[in-house]
C-alpha cells in the first residue's frame, strides 16, 4: 500500500510537474538574487555559503510542500484519501518520501549552479556533502509534511505553512549550516558529528510523530 501512495505521489507530479518545476525557478531565482548582491570577498562568501544554500532550500521546501498539499485540496483529493480505508501513518510517510524525492532532485540540479554563480569551489568531498544534505532533506521534509497536515484544512494555510514551520525548522537548519561549512572547509568529522546526531534525532523524532500523530492531525 505505501508503495502505491508514493507512485500516486509520483505520477501526479510526473502528469503535472507543478512541484519540482516550481521549486526549481524558485531556487535559481534565489540564487540569481545571491549572485547579484554578493558584492563581498570570496573568503567572506565562502563563510557565509552554507547558510546561503540551506536558507535556499528553506523556501524551496515551503513551495514545494505547499504546492503538494494544495494540489490535493483544490480538487478535494486530500478529503477522500484521508476517508479512505488506508492507514493514515501510511499517507504521511508517501509524502515524505516523495517530498524527499522532490527536494533531494531539486538539490542536484542547482547545486552546481549555485556554486558556479557565486563563484565558489566546489566542495572537495561532494559525495559526503551529497550525502549529509540528503539526510538533512528527510528532516526538512518530515516536519513539513507534519506542519502541512496540521493546517491543510484551514482558510489561512498559506500564512500558517510557514509560521509553523519555520520555528520548528530552526535547529534543524542551524546543523544543517554547521555540517555543510565545515566539509565546504573540510574539516576533521570529529569537529561536527555532534550536529550530525542532532539531525538524525530530528529525522527520527518527526518522522515517528508524523506517523504516529497524522491520523488525529487531519481528523475533520
Amino acid at each position: 500500500m505505501l508503495l502505491n501512495l508514493i507512485k500516486k505521489e509520483l505520477l501526479i507530479e510526473f502528469r503535472s510537474k507543478q512541484i519540482i518545476l516550481s521549486m526549481l525557478i524558485f531556487g535559481l531565482a534565489i540564487i540569481l538574487i545571491f549572485a547579484l548582491s554578493s558584492n563581498v570577498s570570496s573568503e567572506i562568501l565562502t563563510n557565509y555559503s552554507s547558510g546561503m544554500f540551506w536558507v535556499m532550500n528553506l523556501f524551496i521546501v515551503v513551495i514545494g510542500v505547499h504546492r503538494s498539499f494544495a494540489y490535493e485540496k483544490e480538487f478535494d483529493a486530500f478529503s477522500l484519501l484521508v476517508s479512505a480505508p488506508v492507514d493514515r501513518g501510511l499517507i504521511f510517510l508517501s509524502k515524505w518520501v516523495s517530498g524527499f524525492i522532490f527536494i533531494t532532485t531539486t538539490q542536484l540540479i542547482v547545486i552546481a549552479p549555485f556554486f558556479k554563480l557565486l563563484l565558489l569551489d566546489i566542495p572537495d568531498n561532494l559525495i559526503l556533502f551529497l550525502s549529509t544534505s540528503m539526510l538533512i532533506n528527510l528532516g526538512m521534509m518530515a516536519i513539513a509534511n507534519l506542519v502541512s497536515g496540521i493546517v491543510i484544512r484551514s482558510s489561512f494555510s498559506e500564512v500558517l505553512l510557514p509560521l509553523l514551520m519555520f520555528p520548528l525548522l530552526s535547529p534543524l537548519m542551524i546543523a544543517a549550516t554547521k555540517i555543510s561549512h565545515a566539509i565546504i572547509n573540510s574539516q576533521s568529522y570529529e569537529i561536527w558529528n555532534v550536529w550530525v546526531l542532532i539531525v538524525v534525532s530530528i529525522v527520527v523524532l518527526f518522522g515517528l510523530a508524523g506517523y504516529a500523530l497524522f491520523d488525529f492531525i487531519v481528523e475533520e
